[in-house]
């Protein structure tokens, strides 16, 4: 790995070498996370990244397109066969940047949005005074039920009625649990809004049928191409039919430049891949295990936030245990575990500190680690808990998590042999 650059930079190499080392090393267990196969990273690193191009197959603004059109119609084929979708964008740089051409394809300045609480599951990019965004739009926001910590869909309904959003969004980056699409998408109507879901947390779990799909309900859909998805750090959107030439010049020139070929092709193989037999028997048990790891902490005391999890992450309550979000985020990284802290609902922390913290799935299930393994984790997040700051006590965990991860490769031996 890396021939060239050890050669003209033996300093940056060095560095990449200890990203790799602290990546084996480590039981990652953020919930955005995953691990590319390594297709990825060489069509990442490809000679599309040479190629500047705008526009559209067929109507680029560059000469010398035709091959990057070949490769742009092959993944826009792979990835509506992959959702069952209408029409696809696939030149968003990011999940974020997807959101962008949505609001620049249906919006404008000042008009209303219906969307999730970021203190209770949603999104920066779904207007949160911290992103940009926020200035363009109004914002309403609707939230969980305090008993259950699910959606209060009622609450939205009524929400919906009262304020008549433009656009109404659903999807989240720490909800463990399923979405009604259809409700929302019906809701959508009712008060002449376009419908959104951003699936960017689960976009790996519908393309392999393990959880409901948005599409049959929703007007668009803007994901990620990381996390659950497994791909090149990118972004994807989809449509109705009917919209889809407002979101391709939302997107460009609406929202974006040149295109970013390299990563498209690093997309189109994975909307090959995510068809495939493995990648649905992953994500199977990147559910499997998430549910597994709730039950295994409830055991030992923890308070999971809404019972338990329908996806790939949860969020634990950390308050019966007496440690923050912050705290405990610190003591598992020591320990060779990676999570994040996290807000959950209703959250009398700040959010710099917060009294939860979110455990995603992907990464490990990708290893290889089932429930036996996800039992290990659990005694040690456990063992953490119980002194959070004691020296001793955090170096036995890491000794014990270095042990279990071990067992696991990242990849497969050789993969990066030059």
């Amino acid at each position: 790995m890396l021939k060239e650059t050890k050669r003209t930079d033996p300093e940056l190499a060095e560095l990449v070498e200890e990203e790799l080392v602290r990546q084996e090393n480590c039981i990652e267990m953020i919930a955005s996370e995953s691990t590319v196969p390594v297709p990825i990273m060489e069509l990442s690193g490809s000679v599309f990244t040479n190629k500047t191009l705008e526009g559209y197959p067929g109507a680029r603004f560059q000469a010398g397109a035709e091959v990057a059109d070949k490769m742009e119609r092959l993944a826009w084929e792979r990835a509506k066969a992959l959702f069952g979708a209408e029409h696809v964008n696939i030149q968003s740089y990011s999940g974020s940047t997807a959101n962008y051409s949505v609001f620049a394809s249906v919006l404008k300045p000042s008009d209303k949005i219906l969307a999730m609480r970021l203190d209770q599951g949603g999104h920066l990019t779904h207007g949160s005074p911290a992103n940009w965004m926020s200035k363009f739009y109004n914002h309403v926001f609707y939230g969980c039920n305090k008993e259950t910590e699910q959606i209060d869909y009622d609450e939205l309904e009524k929400l919906a009625h009262e304020e008549k959003p433009r656009l109404i969004i659903c999807g989240a980056s720490s909800y463990p649990r399923l979405i009604d699409y259809e409700r929302i998408g019906k809701i959508a109507a009712d008060v002449g809004a376009y419908s959104m879901c951003d699936m960017a947390h689960v976009a790996g779990l519908v393309a392999s049928k393990i959880i409901p799909s948005p599409f049959p309900y929703m007007d668009f859909v803007t994901s990620s191409t990381t996390k659950t998805f497994c791909s090149a750090r990118s972004g994807m959107v989809f449509c109705k039919e009917k919209y889809a030439k407002l979101l391709d010049h939302g997107t460009f020139p609406g929202s974006l430049g040149s295109i970013h070929l390299h990563t498209m092709a690093a997309k189109c193989w994975s909307f090959r891949y995510a068809a495939t037999q493995e990648f649905h028997d992953t994500m199977a048990q990147v559910v499997k295990n998430a549910q597994h790891l709730a039950v295994e902490l409830q055991k030992r005391g923890f308070r999971i936030v809404s019972g338990g999890t329908d996806n790939h992450l949860l969020v634990v309550d950390l308050r019966n245990k007496g440690v923050t979000g912050k705290t405990m985020q610190n003591a598992l990284d020591q320990a060779g575990i990676s999570v994040n802290k996290n807000v959950i609902p209703f959250d009398p922390e700040k959010p710099f500190i917060t009294s939860g913290i979110r455990i995603g799935l992907t990464s490990v299930t990708q290893r290889g680690l089932k429930e036996p393994e996800i039992t290990e984790i659990a005694e040690i997040i456990d063992q953490v808990t119980r002194a959070p700051e004691d020296e001793a006590n955090i170096s036995a965990c890491r000794k014990k998590a270095e042990a279990l991860v071990s067992r696991f490769p990242l990849y497969p031996a050789g993969s990066f042999d030059d």
